[in-house]
């Protein structure tokens, strides 16, 4: 990690901070929340061993990039065109692009509007919301697994929530949800300080809420993918249900996945090894 080198680099009308190390063919990293681009600290020097270049940005309104205060700057069109400029900063046609969680729906949605931006797309336990909406419409067990979403777009109630007993649902999530033990109380403690940095929370709850428009849902939904995909699973995750691996080949017909067993949500810093070892063959594969 003492390679790595902090830039900022212009996304959509705002600056994205950057963490960039290796050389070679780019891939970039995708986080999601509640976390920053150190939830990648596993797959950078991996990364960068097998010969890649790799960016790992604060996605906007995290950590250290920057956080615009109107909730509209993160509609999806703002969050996949930040994407495309960490690409074209790159200096080559096509790159790699990973994403987990929130990262992960926005590397799904990037995939469909910028085919020509993207080489290969691996996703981590983020659903495609084309199917995710079906499977959670109506009763269902994934619509019982995402009550926090419905909570995530009540504006002050849902920050009151989160940050009360000093973030300790946060807290709670770093530290009881994952199947084993995946995240140290500094590393949770580093997370707990960027989000409660002046209007951090917000902005992070802002993905939930200004995503929930029916023009971003279509954006999201209406994403196909043709380049080779890859789909790691930790299939012990409380809040994705293993059933949104189905029809997959609908939205994207090159995908292969790779479920872990023994791994939850937090399936990088869960099985590192493992995740590392399938996401650099997938990448690496001509």
């Amino acid at each position: 990690m003492s390679e790595i080198r902090h830039e900022r680099i212009r996304g959509d009308g705002i600056f994205l901070h950057v963490a960039r190390a290796g050389s070679g063919p780019p891939v970039i990293l995708l986080h999601g929340f509640p976390e920053n681009w150190r939830t990648w600290k596993h797959q950078i020097p991996a990364l960068t061993a097998a010969g890649f270049a790799v960016l790992a940005p604060d996605l906007r309104g995290y950590n250290e990039s920057d956080r615009p205060s109107q909730r509209e700057a993160y509609h999806l069109k703002h969050l996949v065109a930040d994407v495309a400029a960490l690409v074209r900063a790159t200096g080559r046609e096509r790159a790699h692009v990973v994403g987990h969680d929130w990262g992960g729906i926005l590397a799904w949605t990037f995939a469909g509007a910028h085919p020509e931006l993207l080489d290969r797309l691996v996703i981590l336990n983020a659903p495609h919301l084309d199917i995710y909406r079906r499977l959670a419409r109506g009763p269902s067990r994934q619509l019982l697994r995402s009550w926090y979403v419905l909570l995530f777009r009540i504006p002050r109630l849902s920050e009151w929530a989160l940050s009360a007993r000093n973030f300790h649902l946060i807290r709670d999530l770093f530290r009881r949800q994952p199947f084993k033990p995946a995240f140290s109380d500094g590393e949770t403690e580093a997370y707990i300080q960027a989000l409660a940095k002046p209007g951090a929370l917000t902005a992070a709850l802002n993905w939930y809420r200004e995503n929930a428009a029916p023009d971003a849902v279509h954006l999201a939904r209406s994403a196909r993918v043709d380049a080779p995909t890859l789909v790691i699973w930790g299939e012990r995750d409380t809040s994705l249900g293993i059933e949104l691996l189905d029809d997959l080949k609908r939205v994207a017909p090159r995908v292969r996945v790779h479920r872990i067993t023994d791994a939850s949500h937090w399936v990088q810093n869960e099985a590192p090894d493992e995740v590392n070892r399938v996401l650099i063959e997938f990448l690496s594969a001509r």
